[in-house]
């Protein structure tokens, strides 16, 4: 079975955590453990968010008093595929001796005509007080946005249209690689009216991308992984209800956040109409029992058993 999986950012840094190179290199490795039995039986590739790392070098950036600008977030997305490319690649060969593991460092292409980019609406970086993000915004000229009980700064996401290297990901899984890609939903690029690519101001939902990836390779099932254990109708209501089975049609009778679980249902909905193959949101550490539809929101055509 082809399996494409997405790590959710906030699973590598989970909210209150130091971002510190130790803490995200132990989660990293903890996602690796819960994943592991899926890639020892399975092709896999492996996703992963990047709003929590991006949202911190960019800070950071913006701050060095070396620079004349701060580096754009095409550049910060490069970065971060990088890094957190790298500690799973490496928690993946430690994990799986003599598997094959690369990370690929590839883009992602968008339209530059996006209505996204005049309505920022991915959560990058940490939370905030409202207080102290609204001073922030004013001195930093961000866009803010409530993210729960806190605020977060929001960028531009606009959708991807397709992954530039998916060729060379097919290539990699028929060589019998396990692929950890297309991180931070990919480096957005757009394509020139001289054919030539170019990086844009924009961080892309990773889970949009990895609907784009899975569609495009021929997935037989796409997991969404994050630090929630379903999709939860209702959400901060007084009534809130997990959802553990569903249609396409039934969770878009549903109302999500735009900036969080939002895409992640478009996403699964999305890869189920368009393959009749599964798609399933949950926590991680419950990868395997989500594959097997005991555990997560699993998404089918039919709302059956998988």
């Amino acid at each position: 079975m082809r399996i494409v999986i997405a790590i959710g950012g906030n699973a590598l840094l989970q909210r209150g955590e130091k971002p510190d190179a130790a803490v995200q290199q132990a989660n990293a490795l903890r996602a690796i453990q819960a994943l592991a039995p899926l890639a020892q039986e399975h092709e896999v590739v492996i996703t992963h968010g990047n709003g929590p790392q991006v949202g911190m070098l960019a800070l950071e950036s913006a701050a060095d008093p070396a620079l004349t600008t701060p580096y754009p977030l095409d550049v910060l997305g490069a970065q971060t595929q990088g890094m957190i490319g790298y500690w799973l690649l490496q928690a993946l060969q430690n994990a799986l001796p003599g598997k094959q593991v690369v990370a690929l460092l590839d883009q992602t292409l968008v339209s530059l005509d996006d209505p996204a980019f005049q309505a920022p609406t991915k959560f990058v970086g940490p939370v905030y007080d409202k207080q102290t993000a609204e001073q922030l915004a004013a001195s930093r000229g961000w866009a803010i946005a409530e993210d729960g009980k806190y605020w977060r700064r929001v960028v531009p996401s606009p959708k991807p249209r397709r992954i530039v290297e998916t060729r060379v990901i097919r290539s990699l899984l028929y060589s019998g690689a396990i692929v950890v890609c297309a991180g931070g939903g990919g480096i957005p690029v757009v394509r020139g009216e001289d054919g030539r690519l170019s990086g844009v101001e924009a961080v892309v939902d990773k889970d949009l991308a990895t609907e784009v990836l899975a569609e495009a390779l021929d997935a037989d099932a796409m997991l969404l992984l994050t630090d929630v254990p379903h999709v939860v109708r209702g959400f901060g209501g007084p009534n809130p209800q997990p959802i553990s089975r569903s249609t396409p049609a039934a969770l878009r009778r549903e109302n999500f956040a735009a900036g969080s679980m939002g895409p992640k249902v478009e996403a699964v909905c999305r890869f189920v109409e368009m393959t009749g193959d599964t798609a399933a949101i949950g926590a991680l550490e419950d990868a395997a029992l989500i594959l097997s539809g005991k555990a997560g929101t699993v998404v089918t055509p039919s709302g059956a058993p998988v």
